[in-house]
């Protein structure tokens, strides 16, 4: 007889360090972005009375930190413990729901492109209804003055949304120093202050429409995010594919880990 062993099919380390490495990263921010969820949950009361988390008439925006963070957290944490102890149910779990992941994503972009103009009449809704709701969240608040201003516009489809409103309505019952105004992210920005005037909204609807254009955006901003998304099509492709990348490629390690491990028990 020869000296000479035959080694049996292995592990390959290469697959299994990176496959953690890649799934520690996404547990760590994961773990970080569901952190920052349950703290601004915590600070606005919402942990001690969960009832209130249906009280807000629109969108809470902490909702995409602790959905992101949760969704992020359960992957990472599947990926990781199941490459570094050779786990193959939780490496099939990871891959089929990062593989579900993927397929929505791709189906929800289908079905954008397919029924576009739905889309936008839900997007219309949707701002319309958060509106509404400008006053009772200060997340939901802050959020829609970051979208006016970054997209220099004023509404769903212009000021007059305002109208929807409790405080900024025209009604002549309405008692609200704010009447007949839009919030100060909807006005002009003067590039000679320092200091932003949280009143240059004021009155302002009680103008003619056409000299509303000089102190406020008309735009709406459905409009100006259409245009902003026409005008970004490479670089927001480039981003979705670059996730579709990073999705499939998480995909074929955890596959390919998988093989391994079968391989190898299958030895024993």
């Amino acid at each position: 007889m020869s000296g000479k062993h035959f080694k049996g099919p292995e592990v390959s380390c290469c697959v299994k360090y990176v496959l953690f490495g890649f799934n520690i990263l996404f547990w760590l921010l994961g773990a970080a972005f569901l952190g920052i969820g349950l703290w601004a949950w915590a600070e606005k009361g919402v942990l001690s009375n969960i009832s209130s988390i249906t009280d807000l008439g629109g969108f809470d925006p902490v909702w995409l930190f602790i959905v992101v963070g949760g969704v992020m957290f359960i992957l990472g944490f599947a990926g990781c413990i199941g490459a570094l102890r050779e786990n193959t149910f939780l490496l099939k779990f990871f891959s089929v729901f990062l593989g579900l992941i993927f397929f929505l994503e791709l189906t929800t972009g289908i079905l954008a492109f397919v029924f576009k103009d739905w889309i936008k009449d839900q997007l219309n809704l949707f701002i319309n209804k958060n509106v509404q709701a400008y006053r009772d969240d200060i997340d939901l608040q802050n959020l829609i003055d970051f979208a006016q201003e970054y997209w220099l516009c004023c509404g769903a489809r212009g000021p007059i949304d305002w109208d929807l409103n409790i405080y900024f309505n025209c009604t002549d019952f309405n008692p609200s120093r704010e009447r007949c105004g839009v919030p100060f992210s909807c006005c002009i920005k003067d590039p000679a202050e320092d200091v932003i005037n949280t009143q240059c909204g004021y009155d302002v609807r009680l103008k003619m429409e056409i000299d509303q254009q000089d102190y406020i955006y008309t735009k709406g901003c459905v409009g100006q995010f259409e245009k902003w998304l026409q005008e970004n099509l490479i670089v927001v492709a480039g981003i979705f594919i670059a996730i579709a990348l990073l999705q499939i490629f998480g995909i074929c390690l955890a596959q390919n880990l998988v093989t391994d491990i079968k391989a190898v028990k299958a030895n024993w």
